[in-house]
């Protein structure tokens, strides 16, 4: 198998100290990830954030900044994931949006809860991300360019 790169985008958007995760089976593990997504052709990276988390929560979110730009490699994939992490904050619920079949369900947790729940993540980003988010590592939208 020939080795790939996925561009993917993911959200960390908090709300009083929570924040927005979801749970989801993936290889027949329930995992906790952050709403995050592949982009799809000629789509730009801040409208799949803005897409991938619609979908996967029924949130509307105001992206406000971009926590950081990361590569991870799982175990066992012949793939590295090119992951760019925005924040933001929530706007509106939308229930009438589907939610995507993958999503089990859609939590508030807080940064001990998601510790706690280290084993539970989808890979060591999602905690990272939060925590990089927390220590003040925030960079403006502005850095994206090329949007289409």
């Amino acid at each position: 198998m020939d080795w790939q790169a996925r561009v993917t985008v993911a959200c960390v958007i908090e709300n009083d100290g929570k924040f927005l995760i979801v749970e989801e089976i993936r290889d027949g593990k329930r995992v906790l990830n952050q709403p995050a997504g592949h982009l799809e052709a000629d789509e730009g990276l801040c409208e799949a954030a803005l897409r991938e988390t619609l979908e996967e929560t029924q949130w509307k979110v105001e992206l406000q900044g971009v926590v950081g730009i990361g590569l991870y490699s799982p175990p066992a994939k012949n793939a590295t994931y090119h992951r760019t992490t925005f924040f933001g904050r929530p706007m509106t619920f939308c229930p009438e949006s589907p939610l995507d079949s993958d999503i089990d369900s859609v939590h508030w947790l807080t940064i001990e809860q998601l510790r706690e729940r280290r084993h539970q993540l989808r890979s060591p980003m999602v905690l990272d991300c939060v925590e990089r988010y927390l220590e003040g590592q925030r960079f403006p939208l502005a850095m994206i360019y090329g949007e289409p």
